[in-house]
This record gives C-alpha cells, sequence and structure tokens, in this order.
C-alpha cells in the first residue's frame, strides 16, 4: 500500500484579476498560507502559464516549477478541461464552447479543434518537461444530447461515436505515449465519457490504449446516483487522478437527476464543499489506499452556499484529516515468528 499525497489544490476556481489570485506567484503563497503541498494547474488561464511556451520551452517549464517550489509547494498536475473539451464537441454547443478558445477562432469549429489537439500536445510535452507523468481533461461530447433518446438511437450511433472520438484522441493519446504521460479523463455528465460503462466504451474503441486513464470525483457519479465506491472497485487499475468534491442528492417530487433547469442550489444533485455533502471520503480515502493509489488528493472547489475561500481555508484540513499514513507492518506481527517449510508441512499435517 501507498500514502495517498496531499493536500493539494485545483486553482481555476480561485485564479482572478484581484491579489492574491492574480498570478502564479501570489496564489501559490496563498495556497501554502492554508496548509496546501501542491498546486493543480488549469493550462488555459495564462496568469497562471502559457502552456504553448511551456510546450516548447523546458526552460521556461524549469521557471514555472521555479516560482511554485520558492513558495514551498509543488506542481500536482496540469489540467486541460477547457481544451479537451474542445477535441470533440456538438455544434449544438458550439457558441456555448466558443468562450474556451481563442476569439480569433470564435465560428470556426474546424480550426477551434485543431487548435485544442495541439493545446493537448503543449500540455503533454510540458508535463514531460516539468517531470509530471498524469494531466487532466475532458473527453469532450459528441454523443452526450442522445443520452436520453426520443425519438431511439439509430442504431449504430452509439459505435460511430465512439469510433469518432477515438479517431480524434488516438493521435493525443499516442504523443502522451511518446513522452511518457496519461491523460486522465474526469468522469463527468455532459461528458461522452460519463460513467464506467462509457470509459469501457472509449478504452476499446481506442484499442485499450496504455494512456488512456480516469481522473477519480466522486461528486459527479453521487448526482448520477452510482455507486462511488464499487466503481473504485472496478477501476482502480485505471485511476491515476483524485478530485475531493462533495455533493449531494436529495430528491424531490418536483425534480431529480436532470434538475429541471434550476440554479444549482435548487437542484436535487448539487456539489458542496468537502464535508457538507453526503460522500463517505474515510472510505474513498480507505479503497484508494488499498488499491496502491499514490497520487496526490485534490481540493476542488465547487459549492453553491459556502463561499471559495472558506472552502479553500477547510479543504486542506479535511483532506490532511483523511489521508491513511498506511501501515508498513500487520498488525499482529507481534504474535509471529519465523518459519520454514518443514514447519508449515507440520501444521498442515504432511
Amino acid at each position: 500500500m501507498k500514502t495517498i499525497k496531499g493536500p493539494a489544490i485545483f486553482l481555476a476556481q480561485f485564479v482572478g484579476d484581484e491579489k492574491p489570485f492574480n498570478n502564479l506567484k501570489n496564489i501559490c503563497k496563498w495556497a501554502k498560507g492554508l496548509g496546501y503541498k501542491a498546486v493543480q494547474i488549469p493550462t488555459w488561464d495564462e496568469r497562471l502559464i502559457d502552456i504553448k511556451k511551456a510546450g516548447e520551452s523546458k526552460t521556461y517549464c524549469d521557471e514555472i516549477k521555479g516560482i511554485v517550489n520558492s513558495e514551498g509547494l509543488e506542481i500536482s498536475e496540469l489540467s486541460t478541461h477547457l481544451q479537451g473539451q474542445l477535441v470533440a464537441s456538438h455544434y449544438a454547443y458550439d457558441k456555448m464552447f466558443d468562450a474556451f478558445a481563442p476569439k480569433e477562432l470564435h465560428g470556426n469549429v474546424n480550426e477551434r479543434t485543431k487548435w485544442a489537439m495541439e493545446q493537448m500536445k503543449h500540455a503533454t510535452l510540458a508535463s514531460k518537461h516539468l517531470g509530471i507523468n498524469v494531466m487532466a481533461s475532458f473527453s469532450g461530447s459528441l454523443l452526450f444530447h442522445t443520452i436520453y433518446p426520443w425519438p431511439q438511437r439509430p442504431n449504430g450511433l452509439v459505435e460511430a461515436g465512439f469510433k469518432e472520438l477515438a479517431n480524434r484522441w488516438t493521435p493525443i493519446l499516442n504523443h502522451c505515449k511518446d513522452n511518457g504521460v496519461d491523460v486522465c479523463y474526469e468522469i463527468h455528465p455532459g461528458e461522452d465519457l460519463h460513467d464506467g460503462v462509457t470509459f469501457e466504451r472509449f478504452l476499446k474503441a481506442t484499442k485499450n490504449h496504455s494512456s488512456a486513464k480516469i481522473l477519480y470525483d466522486p461528486s459527479h457519479f453521487i448526482l448520477q446516483q452510482m455507486d462511488y465506491l464499487k466503481f473504485i472497485d472496478y477501476y482502480h487499475e485505471h485511476i491515476k487522478m483524485f478530485h475531493v468534491k462533495d455533493a449531494e442528492f436529495n430528491p424531490s417530487g418536483k425534480s431529480g437527476v436532470y434538475g429541471g433547469y434550476q440554479d444549482w442550489i435548487d437542484r436535487p444533485g448539487r456539489f458542496r464543499s468537502p464535508g457538507d455533502g453526503q460522500i463517505d471520503f474515510k472510505s474513498i480515502f480507505s479503497k484508494l489506499s488499498q488499491y496502491n493509489f499514490d497520487g496526490w488528493a485534490v481540493l476542488e472547489w465547487e459549492c453553491c452556499i459556502k463561499s471559495q475561500e472558506q472552502g479553500a481555508r477547510e479543504g486542506s484540513k479535511f483532506i490532511n484529516d483523511h489521508i491513511i499514513e498506511v501501515s508498513k507492518k500487520a498488525f499482529d506481527d507481534f504474535a509471529g515468528k519465523e518459519t520454514n517449510i518443514d514447519d508449515i508441512n507440520k501444521i498442515l499435517g504432511l
């Protein structure tokens, strides 16, 4: 067994134009002051990192790493969620997802997709330059709008969708494999990879690509009413990243899993700060430790009630209190003794 690393914090929900969130050095100093040991960096925000430059220059990556290290922190991983989303986007979402790309690419889906794929390759090389072997992303979605179909899906639609998804991702995954980096897809409603079955479909379509892994975030499973603990039993060999984010599901007579187009605070399923929701994190940390997960436990703050500042303050202690320092010996070793084959045979009556 291995001890999970942490606490770390995902910076995407905190970075902004005001101090201390306005640049990498300031936000790292802030995170260190709250007790965090590492930061997960969103690669689309140039206030923190220029990912194209990072992919092209190890010297620049050394500078980025130096800034983080100077504040007593490490870089846990890079995040490419927004770029990954644009690798495969259904046209129904084009107007909304344009915001994830440079303005000069808005309305030009083909060029936007090419840009997203190049961004993924830059992030792969940047991860390598930083000495990190995993990065977070979304799969994007060509099929999610057909998840609850009416009229029925035409035969072959799902297979064709995952074939195209694999066609877009395989060159990126090959590039990742060549550079010793895995893509950890956050299993997430809205993405084609939103549960275990869809992850398996994607693996099959990519011929079980060795660089396709999982970012485990239990909040997305409770909102889908899945067994988030059994998920670890099924897929622990693929889980290489971990977001600590809580959630709750309180069904009503008016709305359920789909939420009725309501604001987050009024939905039956809603995200909460760690410890404020319904997720059994003690069991999650136990299972991940049991299965030798040795990555980072990364706070992702998303809460419709509590402020991000309070969530960040409390999140560091919450993760620290849940990390299990795994045992290096059996609890009953004191009663054991050295044995040999003769002793074993005698015990068995042989």
